[in-house]
């Protein structure tokens, strides 16, 4: 008898509906006071409210929600504190990964081509696309460097501030291209130490004009 054909695992659901919850949040189609529920989005999904519950319980351990039991999940709120400790610990892993970062043509051409979509994105008003190539810039250096530990942090650390960054992009992305740009011009020279420069003042840069902002929002009377 020969043998029967294999049949092709099924997709598997709970990464499908974490990936579609979390791009959902991420393009800030959820807003602060909106309220998931794994009724809502088993409907909405078309599946059980089981692989849903995982994939809310992912997103909870990534930071991006809070879980209020027999509620329902809420975009999770940061405080200065928060985004602070989130940008210094940023600050720390991306200068160590311009300063090891092995420099090729590959990586050239990856930044050269991200810088590119930046401005493109940032001349178009189109807000989500620029703010995901601005992370996928600092993702070519980190993923260069071969240390997949350190993209998976620094992968956290973006979609955690993402969730500010989309309220507060007047801010910083008009800055992003020159940033980046100087960036890049001192890894085409092989120079570390200026990259790693370009790259503390960058971060160092949009952490202070986003605490900025919080304070005043958090305290609109010092305005």
């Amino acid at each position: 008898m020969e043998d029967i054909q294999k049949l092709s695992a099924p997709p598997n659901l709970t990464a499908l509906a974490y990936a579609s919850i979390k791009r959902h949040i991420l393009e800030g189609k959820m807003k602060g006071d909106d309220r998931l529920t794994e009724e809502f989005l088993s409907k909405q999904l078309g599946i059980s409210k089981s692989p849903v519950r995982e994939a809310l319980n992912g997103l909870q351990n990534e930071g991006l929600i809070r879980i209020e039991p027999r509620r329902g999940a809420y975009l999770r709120k940061f405080s200065i504190k928060e985004v602070r400790d989130l940008y210094n610990l940023r600050q720390v892993l991306e200068c160590y990964a311009v300063s090891v970062v092995k420099i090729d043509a590959k990586l050239i051409d990856s930044l050269r081509t991200s810088l590119k979509r930046t401005q493109l994105f940032l001349e178009a008003n189109d807000k989500v696309r620029h703010i995901e190539e601005d992370a996928n810039f600092h993702g070519h250096i980190a993923k260069a460097t071969g240390n997949m530990e350190l993209c998976r942090v620094l992968e956290n650390i973006q979609n955690q501030i993402w969730l500010f960054r989309c309220q507060t992009y007047s801010l910083s992305g008009s800055s992003a291209p020159k940033a980046h740009a100087a960036i890049l011009r001192a890894l085409e020279e092989g120079n570390h130490d200026e990259a790693v420069i370009a790259m503390n003042g960058h971060i160092s840069h949009v952490r202070e004009h986003l605490i900025d902002f919080l304070g005043l929002v958090e305290d609109p009377q010092t305005n």
